[in-house]
């Protein structure tokens, strides 16, 4: 590819990881999974999250569609833990922050 030139595949991807993680819930949601020690269960973020069900469900689907977090069913429970594209993303986004 030439200088200056854009993979029109390359922008969709990354604008699709960009948008999940560009949303207060689903950014906590994946800040919360990221610290965690191992897997963390839906019924944990609910809690901590303060939101609905439905809005914690909803922001992990998109989490996981955008391969930012990956999930698992443990009987009647799902439980979510970051890629590694989502650490290194959160990772980057601290060493912005801190600066």
């Amino acid at each position: 590819m030439a200088p200056g030139e854009v993979d029109d595949d390359q922008i969709l991807a990354d604008v699709a990881v960009l948008t999940a993680a560009a949303n207060d819930t689903r950014y906590e949601l994946l800040r919360r999974i990221e610290g965690a020690d191992g897997s963390v269960c839906v019924c944990d973020l609910e809690a901590a999250v303060g939101v609905t069900q439905s809005a914690v469900s909803q922001g992990l689907s998109k989490l996981a569609t955008a391969g930012l977090v990956t999930r698992r069913k443990d009987g009647a429970w799902r439980y979510y833990e970051t890629t590694p594209v989502a650490d290194e993303l959160l990772a980057t986004l601290s060493e912005v922050r801190e600066g």
